[in-house]
């Protein structure tokens, strides 16, 4: 009885140790991504995997543990007990260290994550503020421009008037001048002496001529209807 209590003793330690190897080789790749500088927002497949491989180890050993307690609890050997006593309290020791250690690796993986990810939403907050600022920016040249073209028009329109009312100067002195023409010419008549008298034979004439002009049209019409 002894013999195949020492055999699974033996056997149970010897896979104990086993799976201490395997979760210090699976920790220290779970350790590389707490030292990422910018980690992926979410845990991505690959390290939810090593994590859960992890936890199903500690779970291993811990069933382990509690198979190496009942069999140290059922042997009579003092001496044999004190010694695997030693070695059951070993591995409690490096089962807890484990936890503690994963604990430790996913509260700073978590940290780093919520780092990066309060990064990134700083970025898109600047990105935001600075596309705001340049859609102001953009805005306020735009403003700028219509501003100008509204200048230059109302500067068109100054020039045309200036030139209407130039136009319109020249056409008065213009008028000015023909009065003034006018005037000369009526007083160079009036100072010429017989001009006046002169002036009315024409007109009389003009009228005479347009008299007998008349009456000549208005004979030839009375022949041709007499004549139809």
């Amino acid at each position: 009885m002894a013999t195949s209590t020492g055999t699974g003793w033996a056997q149970l330690r010897q896979q104990a140790r086993s799976l201490e190897t395997q979760t210090e080789s699976l920790f220290h790749s779970y350790s590389q991504y707490a030292s990422l500088t910018q980690p992926p927002p979410t845990p991505s497949e690959d390290e939810q995997r090593l994590k859960n491989q992890i936890e199903e180890l500690l779970g291993k050993r811990e069933a382990l543990i509690a198979q190496l307690t009942r069999l140290l609890d059922s042997e009579a050997t003092l001496t044999s007990s004190a010694l695997k006593q030693n070695n059951l309290s070993r591995h409690r020791e490096v089962l807890a260290d484990h936890r503690r250690e994963l604990q430790r690796l996913s509260s700073a993986i978590a940290e780093a994550r919520d780092r990066a990810n309060l990064l990134s939403n700083v970025r898109s907050d600047i990105n935001a503020y600075r596309s705001g600022a340049n859609t102001a920016a953009a805005e306020a040249e735009y403003m700028l421009a219509e501003r100008g073209h509204i200048e230059n028009s109302h500067n068109m329109m100054d020039r045309v008037l200036a030139q209407a009312y130039a136009v319109n100067e020249s056409f008065g002195l213009q008028r000015e001048t023909l009065a003034s023409i006018n005037r000369r010419i009526v007083g160079a008549a009036a100072s010429v002496p017989g001009i006046n008298s002169l002036i009315g034979k024409i007109g009389s004439k003009r009228r005479r001529d347009g008299i007998i002009l008349g009456v000549f049209i208005g004979f030839c019409f009375l022949m041709l209807l007499y004549f139809r």
